[in-house]
């Protein structure tokens, strides 16, 4: 019997991760949460939660990105057991995508069935208001960078969408039940960190993209190939370039994220609610 290949170095972090967060707790995550910029917050709804801080955790990237915080809380939401990931790792700081999939494929390790991503993005579609949320049903991939599979060279498929749409549109009925409207769409990742020009926005448009950021799709793709089961949902923080002519700015990004943290936290609950259970 062939012998398997050595693991990557980036993928020994993985094996030291876990280790080091079991001296903290033994909770198995059933979802993980996956926080963009702006929504940090989020993880103060945890009940009964432990914090591991990402800088206890030999090896693990460190984020540098305004609005994510390098934390990851172990804990409940609506009686299901949850990890949510404050501090996103981007392309764009330099990680490699080993590095930016790591925390989607620690929560793996630890338990997790299912990954809820959400992120800051800019709309292309004019009636995107910012504070819109859209479920992210299909990608453009602009960055052309494919996560490597764990423990191997092989490259993550492109052809196998990581979208779990019946989930998506489960949530959505519910969300609609209870007078909380959605959107779904098309997101196109590009690396950052500089935003686009309205002459990009003006070709992503045309590409078919409905909202452009700077994340998601790597974790997305991992996810999927790990067995997760995936939900994409962006916040709608502005206008992408030349949409209104006004200039862009990370403040507005953090802003309307606050602004929308309620409604997200109805969001969350209903997905926690919905994989709490035997």
């Amino acid at each position: 019997m062939p012998e398997a290949p050595p693991l990557h170095p980036e993928d020994r972090v993985l094996d030291d991760a876990v280790r080091a967060i079991r001296f903290a707790t033994e909770l198995e995550p059933r979802l993980a949460l996956v926080l963009g910029s702006g929504l940090s917050d989020l993880a103060e709804s945890v009940s009964g939660a432990t914090v591991v801080d990402t800088t206890d955790l030999p090896g693990y990237p460190r984020s540098t990105v305004e609005g994510h915080r390098g934390r990851l809380v172990f804990g409940w939401l609506e009686a299901c057991p949850v990890v949510v990931v404050q501090g996103r790792l981007h392309a764009y700081e330099g990680h490699s995508e080993r590095a930016v999939t790591l925390p989607v494929r620690l929560a793996r390790r630890l338990g997790a069935t299912h990954v809820l991503l959400t992120n800051a993005a800019g709309g292309i579609r004019p009636d995107f208001e910012p504070g819109t949320l859209m479920w992210i049903t299909d990608h453009i991939d602009w960055v052309h960078r494919r996560p490597v599979i764990e423990g191997s060279t092989v490259w993550a498929r492109p052809d196998r969408s990581p979208w779990d749409l019946a989930w998506q549109r489960r949530v959505a009925e519910r969300l609609a039940a209870l007078g909380i409207t959605t959107q779904e769409g098309t997101y196109l990742w590009t690396l950052g960190p500089s935003f686009e020009t309205p002459a990009e926005i003006r070709l992503f448009g045309r590409l078919g993209a409905d909202a452009v950021g700077m994340s998601t799709v790597p974790e997305a793709v991992a996810a999927r190939e790990a067995g997760l089961r995936v939900l994409g949902l962006s916040t709608i923080t502005n206008a992408a370039a030349g949409i209104t002519g006004a200039p862009l700015n990370h403040e507005e990004v953090l802003e309307t994220g606050r602004r929308v943290r309620s409604r997200l936290e109805q969001v969350i609950r209903v997905i926690a609610g919905d994989l709490a259970g035997p």
